[in-house]
């Protein structure tokens, strides 16, 4: 911060003779420098805080400078991210940190896990090759919600979703039959998660024969070998679920809704994709398929 700027900052606590007098500097030059009008740096930054203030806003107050940064530049303005990140700090605006979850799948010993097909190599050239799976808690006033989902790993949108008040099989298996009937994907798609029960249930692996699914499944207590459904997690927990509380189930259920449906598939940018929402990436590489 320079001088003068110093001075107009504490201006109201101390005199401005007193203060040019212990920062060195002239009255005469105090003022000129308050009449001069704003530098055009200073002008834009006023554009660009506002800007960035409204991309805030609109991410639900989860973005932090570089998906802000990457909003400015998809809508033209072109500018560093440091700078955003110095704005950012100005106008005390933050991202959302991540925070810990709570298991809520388990093994039992008796039941048959698939092979681990993915050995942590989430990469897919094209969508609808690779499925993550998972379950989380949300809690409302009148107990929990659990929600059981299904990520591309190529494009990161959730293909496939459910919530109910149990764990049972008929859980996941809800979830699946969302993410067959919105993609219908080809015989030899690699569905992968835990060694949860509800995944080693004999409903939900009929469900993936019945489909030409194949099944895949991580070992035992390796949050690695399920990383990506375990960051959507954290994404989910850090973005809504920490921020919020809810009344009922039913509340608790809506917002998740129109988390997932409103805000993550169409709209939510992801460093991995390019700064690219799942929807949009999935439009770019149709593009691109029909030109090639």
């Amino acid at each position: 911060m320079s001088c003068f700027r110093l001075i107009e900052a504490e201006k109201a606590d101390h005199s401005v003779p007193r203060l040019c007098r212990m920062l060195g500097v002239s009255r005469s030059g105090y003022y000129a420098w308050r009449r001069r009008s704003p530098s055009e740096r200073t002008r834009f930054d006023a554009v660009l805080s506002e800007k960035i203030e409204t991309i805030h806003r609109n991410s639900r107050a989860t973005y932090g400078a570089p998906r802000v940064h990457a909003e400015l530049r998809a809508i033209g303005i072109r500018c560093g991210r440091k700078r955003v990140a110095r704005l950012m700090r100005r106008a005390k605006l933050r991202g959302c940190l991540r925070g810990r979850r709570m298991r809520t799948t388990h093994r039992i010993a008796l039941q048959q896990a698939a092979p681990d097909l993915v050995a942590r190599n989430f990469s897919s050239e094209a969508p609808d090759r690779l499925w993550v799976a998972d379950i989380t808690y949300v809690r409302s006033g009148e107990g929990f919600v659990y929600l059981a989902f299904i990520l591309d790993a190529c494009s990161r949108r959730v293909v496939g979703w459910s919530m109910a008040t149990h764990l049972r099989s008929e859980l996941v298996v809800d979830a699946l039959q969302m993410a067959i009937a919105r993609r219908k994907p080809a015989p030899g798609l690699v569905h992968h998660s835990d060694r949860g029960v509800q995944y080693t249930s004999l409903s939900f692996g009929k469900r993936l024969e019945d489909e030409e699914l194949l099944p895949s499944m991580g070992r035992v207590g390796s949050a690695y070998d399920n990383a990506l459904a375990e960051s959507f997690i954290a994404t989910l927990k850090t973005e809504l679920l920490y921020r919020n509380t809810w009344p009922t189930r039913q509340a608790a259920r809506t917002a998740i809704f129109e988390y997932i449906e409103g805000f993550y598939n169409p709209r939510r940018r992801h460093s991995a994709l390019g700064y690219l929402s799942p929807a949009e990436f999935e439009e770019v590489r149709l593009v691109v398929e029909d030109a090639a």
